[in-house]
C-alpha cells in the first residue's frame, strides 16, 4: 500500500488563503470499488495517467482534503476538523472524474447547493454534514458528471482518461528528444499541431517502437523502455516505471510510479509499485500496489463462449451481472501470483493473497488468504503477512509505518465477511 507517497500529493493541512475541496467516500461507493478501496481513498485511484485527485488539483487550484471511510481517516483526513471548515468548502464524492466542465460547475455552486444522484450525496458546498440539511437546495447531478462506481470502470474509462491527461500534463511544455533509434508508427502530432509522444527528462527510451494511430505515448521522468519493446498509445508510463525487453503495450494502459511489466498487457491500469516482469498475458485488469505476478502467470479476460461476465461484488457479497464482454484480473495490495499460475475471466483478488500452483482458482479470492487450486486455501495470520509486506517494501527504501498496520489490521478484522 503506498500512502502519502502519490506524485504530487499534499499533507492535510488547513491553509486559509485556499478554498477547500473536500474528497469523501461514502460506505456504498467504498464498497464497490473493493478491494482496491480497502487501503485507499478512492480518489486516491490512479485513472488515466494521474490520480483522481492530482486531477482535482490541478484544475481547480484548490487545496484538496480527504474524508474516507473511517478507518482510512487517521492516516488520510488527520490535521484538519471538518467541522470548521468554512461555508464555501465543496465537498465532492471521490469517485467523481475532474474536468474543466465539472470543476467549473462545482466551483459555481453556493452555499446550500449541491448534487444528489438516487439518493446517494454526490457534490454539495457548505460545512461539515450539509447533507442532513432539509432546507439545502440539492438537485440530480448534471449529466455528463462521470464517476467511477465499479472497479472495471478504472480500465473502461482509462483510454479517455489518458488522452485527456496527456493533454493537460504536456500544454506548453517541450518534450525531451525521442531517440533516433525508436520506430513511430503514426503521426507525431494530432490534428491541432499538438504532440503525440511526451518524453520526459531522465527517462530512456531505446530501439523502441512506439504506435501513436490510435492515441498519445506518455513516458514519465526517470521510466525505463528497454530494447525491442512495442507500444500503443493511448499509453503511459509513470515516474521510474519499466517496461522489460520485448514487452507488447497495448493501448489503453498505465503503468503506475515503480512498476516493471513484460509479456503481453492490453488495457491494463496497475496504480503502482507493481510487477509483471515477464510473460504471460493480462488485459482488461486492475492491479494495485505492492503486487508481483510470477513469470507465465497469465488471466483470462474473454469466457469461452463470450457471454456477459459476472464479478464478484463486496457491496453485494454476491456476483453482479455486467454488461462486459470483456474483464479480466482484479488485484488488491501486496498480492502474490507465482510462477505459471492461471487466473479465469473476471478473477477478484482481495488484499494480501499469496496464489501458487497449477490449475485455475476460484474467481474471487479472500483477502489474507495463501494456497493454491490443488491444495486449497489457508488465511495468512496478519503478523506473518506484515512481515512480508515490510521486507517488500523495505526494498525501495520506504517503510511499513503505524498507520499502515492498523490499517491492514482492520481490513483482517472485516475480511471474514467476505469470504464469498
Amino acid at each position: 500500500m503506498l500512502i502519502n507517497q502519490s506524485e504530487n500529493r499534499e499533507k492535510s493541512l488547513i491553509l486559509p488563503s485556499m478554498r477547500k475541496i473536500v474528497v469523501f467516500d461514502t460506505e456504498g461507493s467504498h464498497a464497490n470499488l473493493l478491494p482496491l478501496s480497502f487501503t485507499r481513498p478512492v480518489a486516491d485511484f490512479r485513472v488515466g495517467i494521474t490520480t483522481l485527485a492530482d486531477k482535482w488539483r490541478m484544475l481547480s487550484g484548490c487545496e484538496l482534503l480527504y474524508w474516507p471511510v473511517e478507518y482510512l481517516r487517521p492516516r488520510y483526513a488527520s490535521g484538519f476538523d471538518p467541522s470548521v471548515l468554512p461555508a464555501d468548502t465543496i465537498w465532492v464524492s471521490g469517485n467523481v472524474v475532474a474536468d474543466e466542465q465539472t470543476v467549473q460547475a462545482l466551483l459555481s455552486l453556493r452555499p446550500g447547493e449541491g448534487w444528489m444522484d438516487c439518493g446517494e450525496p454526490v457534490a454539495y458546498v457548505g460545512g461539515f454534514g450539509g447533507f442532513t440539511a432539509s432546507e439545502w437546495e440539492l438537485r440530480e447531478i448534471p449529466s455528463g458528471v462521470r464517476r467511477i462506481q465499479f472497479v472495471f470502470d478504472i480500465f473502461l474509462m482509462n483510454p479517455a482518461l489518458i488522452k485527456e491527461d496527456f493533454r493537460r500534463i504536456t500544454a506548453g511544455r517541450k518534450s525531451r528528444p525521442l531517440s533516433s533509434s525508436n520506430r513511430v508508427v503514426g503521426p507525431m502530432t494530432d490534428e491541432e499541431g499538438l504532440p503525440l509522444i511526451f518524453v520526459e527528462e531522465g527517462a530512456d527510451v531505446e530501439c523502441a517502437t512506439l504506435s501513436t494511430r490510435e492515441g498519445p505515448v506518455y513516458i514519465g521522468q526517470d521510466a525505463v523502455v528497454m530494447e525491442g519493446v512495442t507500444l500503443r498509445g493511448p499509453i503511459a508510463f509513470c515516474r521510474k516505471s519499466q517496461a522489460r525487453l520485448g514487452a507488447k503495450l497495448y493501448s489503453g494502459s498505465t503503468f503506475g510510479p515503480y512498476c516493471k511489466v513484460g509479456g503481453e498487457l492490453s488495457n491494463v491500469v496497475m496504480f503502482g509499485y507493481s510487477n509483471k516482469s515477464h510473460e504471460g498475458y493480462l488485459g482488461n485488469a486492475v492491479i494495485g500496489e505492492w503486487c508481483n505476478i510470477g513469470a507465465g502467470t497469465s488471466a483470462s479476460n474473454l469466457k469461452n463462449d463470450y457471454s456477459k461476465i459476472r464479478i464478484w461484488n463486496y457491496a453485494r457479497h454476491t456476483f453482479m451481472k455486467t454488461d462486459l464482454q470483456f474483464c479480466g484480473l482484479i488485484m488488491g495490495d501486496h498480492s502474490k501470483a507465482g510462477v505459471n499460475c492461471m487466473f479465469n475471466t473476471a478473477t477478484v483478488v482481495g488484499v494480501g493473497v499469496n496464489l501458487h500452483g497449477a490449475g485455475f482458482p476460484r474467481v474471487f479470492i479472500p483477502s489474507f488468504s495463501e494456497g493454491s487450486p490443488a491444495g486449497g486455501f489457508k488465511t495468512v495470520p496478519v503478523d506473518k503477512f506484515e512481515t512480508i509486506a515490510s521486507r517488500v517494501m523495505a526494498r525501495r527504501g520506504l517503510l511499513l509505518t503505524e498507520a499502515d498496520r492498523l490499517i491492514f489490521e482492520k481490513i483482517y478484522e472485516v475480511a471474514s465477511a467476505f469470504k464469498g
